[in-house]
């Protein structure tokens, strides 16, 4: 299989937020561009950002009339500021039969599209995602950063199996769906991913594979390790600081997935990954400290302080949402009004007060 023509369409949805990364998303759009499998379309979808909006819209000659250079289409978010509902947007607006996922700071290889076509080969599966590789501005791995959380800088993680398998959840910034499935059960919720202002949560593909399973018992989800993307890390995420942050904000996600799906399957492939990845990670580490080996005492001291703050935010975030309800809300994905056409400043009062 080497051509559209022999298995699903494909539509490619790259939610982008910050003109600061306008290299990386002309780099996203052109890897699209070169798939072995021709993607039916590439949606670029921005984030309540007029400025790159008009920017985007005017490097690709999209006039909001169709399809621009390329077959890439530039969309506003439609719905409150956020990566979920940018998500939603692309998903409402894309022709594909199948819907793949790509960061903004992230290029695919050449048979990204391909390896995902083939799974959906299987009428049962309704997601399959890939590996996602991390690309270190510093140029190497810091000495201290164990693979077992390269889930922070949103790679691929040491614990997840290899080839093609059948898993609980895809990894959102490299990963497809069955557009049919996707607003069937309502799109990414609200409420519980990023959206460019407070800390760098996570979890709406967990919440939202759970509840797409639920939606169909018989529905397969894949990880397939050769449909691959680069993922660019930026020195301040090589950070110890960042680590912290962003594995505490991961333990305050998880509480919201747990909260919306119940703890036993929102926490259901992490309690093998705290109980088994991370103590072998924490042996591997203190082995090469007493081997002499560089970074191995600060990898199994972070794979601790990554747990300690995992838990810290789990903790406050199932507090919270005791004491506040549920804190995020499913809608389905909706078509986006032309692309170039200003947001209006009601949608912008309202994804103000989303996010606060």
């Amino acid at each position: 299989m080497t051509t559209a023509d022999a298995g699903p369409s494909v539509s490619v949805v790259i939610c982008v937020y910050t003109e600061d990364r306008w290299g990386d998303i002309l780099a996203a759009v052109a890897s699209v561009r070169g798939q072995s499998y021709p993607a039916l379309e590439t949606l670029v979808v921005v984030d309540h950002n007029p400025a790159l909006l008009r920017r985007l819209a005017k490097a690709f000659g999209d006039d909001g009339a169709g399809a621009g250079a390329g077959g890439v289409r530039i969309l506003a978010n439609a719905g409150p500021r956020g990566l979920s509902a940018g998500r939603n947007t692309g998903t409402g607006a894309a022709a594909g039969e199948v819907v793949a996922f790509l960061d903004d700071d992230a290029v695919a290889e050449r048979d990204w599209l391909l390896h995902f076509a083939e799974g959906y080969a299987d009428p049962r599966v309704m997601a399959v995602g890939g590996r996602t590789m991390p690309v270190w501005a510093s140029r190497r791995r810091p000495a201290w950063f164990p693979e077992e959380f390269d889930w922070v800088v949103g790679c691929t993680y040491r614990g997840l199996p290899p080839g093609r398998v059948q898993v609980r959840n895809v990894l959102g910034g490299n990963a497809s769906f069955r557009r049919s499935a996707l607003t069937a059960v309502g799109g990414f919720a609200d409420g519980i991913g990023r959206d460019g202002q407070r800390l760098p949560l996570g979890g709406e593909e967990t919440e939202l594979c759970i509840r797409l399973t639920r939606a169909v018992p018989d529905a397969v989800l894949l990880i397939d390790d050769r449909s691959v993307i680069h993922h660019r890390v930026p020195a301040a995420r090589e950070r110890f600081g960042y680590f912290r942050t962003r594995a505490y904000a991961e333990g305050l996600s998880k509480a919201l997935v747990a909260r919306s799906v119940g703890p036993q399957q929102g926490l259901a492939s992490e309690r093998r990954y705290t109980t088994r990845v991370l103590p072998a990670g924490v042996a591997r580490g203190l082995r090469d400290a007493l081997l002499g080996r560089p970074g191995g005492a600060g990898r199994a001291g972070a794979i601790v302080a990554g747990v300690a703050a995992a838990t810290g935010g789990y903790a406050l975030g199932s507090l919270r949402a005791r004491r506040r309800g549920q804190r995020f809300a499913v809608a389905r994905p909706v078509a986006p009004a032309s692309p170039v056409s200003p947001v209006p400043a009601e949608a912008e009062a309202e994804a103000g007060e989303a996010a606060a």
